[in-house]
Parts: C-alpha cells; structure tokens; sequence
C-alpha cells in the first residue's frame, strides 16, 4: 500500500485510533497551555492558533510523531529491541515528569486496548513493557491496523491537535465553530509537518519548543487547575 493509498477498512482504523472518543484519557491533559492561558500568553484564537502551529513545526510533538513512525516500521520489521530502544529514547527525551507521565499513562491505557482488540500485537507490546510510551504504542497499533505512514502521521497529528483545540475551546474560552474553524486552519501545516518527518533523520530528532517544558513546570503551582499537565 502506497503512502497516499488507505482502503475503506484501513480508513475506518484510522479514525477509531485518532478519535477524541479513544480511551486514553487524553481529553485529561494540557500540555501547558492551561498554565500559557493563566499567564495570558494564550489569550484568543489567533494565540492558540499561533502556539499550536509553531509546536507543530518546532516542538516535542513533531518528535513524537517521528517515534510512532519508527515503531511502526520497527513493528513491520519484527525488530523487537529497535522498539524497546526507541521506547527508552523517548521517554528520556521528556522534559517534565508531567509530560513523561502524560506519555506513560495513556501508553498504558492503549497499550491494554489494543492487545485486546488485536492479539496479535502482544507480543511487540509485553516486549516494550511499561512505562511504553504513547507515540510507541501509536506506531505498534498502526501497524496491526494496516495504516500507510502518511496515514499514521496525519491521524496522530490530527488527535493532538484536536485534543489541544479542545483545551482551548475550554479555558479561553473559544466557541465550538472557532474551535472547528481552528482545525481546518491547521491543515496546511499538519500535512507539511507530515511530509517532513516521513524524511527525517534520527540526527534530527530534536525539539525547539522550550515553551512547552517551562509552561509544563510552572503548571502544579496554579492557584486551580482543570487539566493534569
């Protein structure tokens, strides 16, 4: 299968695994921008716009992404401690131990759904172990589910991203048509984003977005918090 080709099947997995409806508990996390949105740098639809567009050129979920990407061809290749390093890579590549265990936990709740829906990935995932990283379950899934890589960038791209926007749609507050209007003004850059790290090199595998760890730290000191990170 081609990476621009995903047949009716591949395309119905797709959406389940990049649903917001997943039972993962992402729906729990900010990833900062509570803190951003107390301190005001978040302010309206064209900051949230901004921060979300530069994360997703510069910073950590771009790296994320490209881990999936390789436990999922890792998965391909039947490469057990190809998925078991990058497991390790990623999670002493997290900044904060909010982030670290934002990544675990839903890593976890994945890791436990997909064995069930698809045997047949046991065996990668009781090799990983735990703590097994989100983004590494992510790829192992794709995998079962017969995605292309295009396919599987752009859905774990597109669930951060709304995830993210839903955050926003709640605390700025944003109406639900800005948050949607939102999604489709990301498009551009998800599917450039996308393009990039189906090239990218492990050299390459770094993250500019330094905001994101100080607005991670700074989020247990809130005076009231609504989301864990």
């Amino acid at each position: 299968m081609s990476n621009l080709e995903l047949n009716s099947t591949s395309l119905l997995y797709l959406l389940q695994l990049a649903s917001p409806a997943l039972p993962v508990g992402a729906y729990s996390y900010s990833e900062g921008i509570e803190t951003l949105v107390d301190r005001q740098i978040i302010r309206d639809y064209n900051s949230l716009k901004h921060w979300l567009e530069r994360e997703l050129e510069l910073g950590a979920i771009r790296v994320e992404a490209a881990i999936a990407l390789r436990a999922y061809r890792a998965n391909q290749n039947n490469d057990l401690s190809l998925l078991l390093y990058w497991n390790s890579w990623l999670s002493a590549a997290r900044e904060t131990e909010e982030l670290r265990n934002q990544s675990w936990k839903m890593g976890r709740a994945l890791s436990r759904l997909i064995a069930k829906i698809h045997p047949e990935t046991e065996p990668f995932l009781s090799a990983i172990g735990n703590p097994c990283n989100y983004a590494v379950v992510f790829g192992v899934a794709a995998a079962s589910f017969a995605l292309n890589e295009r396919s599987l960038l752009l859905g774990y791209l597109h669930s951060w991203a709304t995830n993210l926007i839903g955050v926003g749609v709640k605390l700025i507050p944003l109406g639900q048509t800005q948050g949607q209007q939102l999604m489709i003004d990301l498009q551009r850059v998800i599917e450039a984003v996308t393009k990039k790290i189906l090239t990218l090199e492990d050299d390459d595998l770094t993250s500019w977005g330094w905001g994101l760890s100080l607005a991670s730290m700074a989020h247990e000191t809130l005076y009231s918090r609504l989301f864990r990170s």
